[in-house]
């Protein structure tokens, strides 16, 4: 299960969300808003390494390495 970055479209808030799965909807924790992924900081490989390949966007991932 990752940590990923997301930021609410409503009131700006930048927050971090253990997710089972990078599809699973996330509402803000302060408003209750619509999110949306934040591809901002580092990424890291399910390794728990910094990975220098890792965009953040799932979507277009071949998977961590």
């Amino acid at each position: 299960m990752p940590f990923l970055q997301y930021k609410c479209k409503n009131c700006g808030k930048r927050f971090d969300e253990l997710v089972k799965s990078y599809l699973d909807e996330v509402k803000c924790p302060d408003c209750g808003g619509e999110t949306a992924r934040d591809y901002a900081g580092e990424m890291y490989s399910a390794t728990g390494k910094q990975s220098k390949k890792c965009s953040g966007n799932c979507k277009t991932c071949g998977g961590c390495r």
